[in-house]
């Protein structure tokens, strides 16, 4: 029985490195849509603010950069599509499109689209390019959700942005740290055994 890992091309995300099959791109799919669900579950209420600190932005863009784009945009549709259809796994249990986070999602399904085409880039296996990426996903998350939570509630957008984005932002540099340490690692981890 060999124990050996494939050797890393490059252009590949980590989850390139398991054997390739569709079973195998469905189980990382619905996988990746279920860890966004469980993430979402971990939520903190904000003061004043109809959204809460969750893991799911975390678990969104670790998506992404794991599977790829096209795999991350995949789970992170099923999430939204699911959630949308009455699955009670939004933050706090929600479901449904009406809620004022829900521009938030969406800007999850487009973050880790593209935090996983940087990744096929290399942008996951360093501590300074996996922190421009996990930068640059929150940004779109946030490009999406802040003027969506402006509409949904009817607030200006200098009061979305002081309840949908000002709290968020020491709790997202802490998750952006730990991704800067669990994706290059695991990278370097590969690259030892490969």
């Amino acid at each position: 029985m060999s124990t050996a890992a494939a050797p890393v091309r490059s252009g590949a995300v980590l989850a390139d490195l398991l054997p390739a099959s569709r079973a195998r791109d469905i189980a990382l799919v619905v996988g990746g849509a279920a860890l966004t669900g469980v993430a979402a579950q971990i939520a903190v209420p904000v003061p004043g603010s109809p959204v809460p600190v969750t893991g799911q932005t975390f678990a969104a863009l670790l998506v992404g950069t794991a599977l790829g784009a096209r795999r991350g945009f995949l789970s992170l549709a099923l999430y939204a599509l699911a959630g949308m259809a009455g699955m009670p796994w939004f933050a706090e249990g929600s479901s449904g499109y009406g809620m004022p986070s829900f521009g938030y999602i969406l800007g999850m399904l487009l973050a880790a689209t593209a935090v996983g085409a940087l990744a096929r880039r290399g942008a996951d296996r360093s501590v300074l390019r996996t922190a421009g990426t996990m930068v640059l996903g929150s940004a779109i998350i946030y490009a999406v959700g802040v003027p969506y939570l402006a509409v949904a509630t009817g607030m200006s957008l200098s009061a979305a942005v002081a309840a949908g984005l000002t709290p968020f932002l020491i709790g997202d540099a802490l998750k952006a740290a730990l991704a800067m340490g669990v994706l290059p690692a695991a990278w370097k981890l590969i690259g030892r055994k490969g």
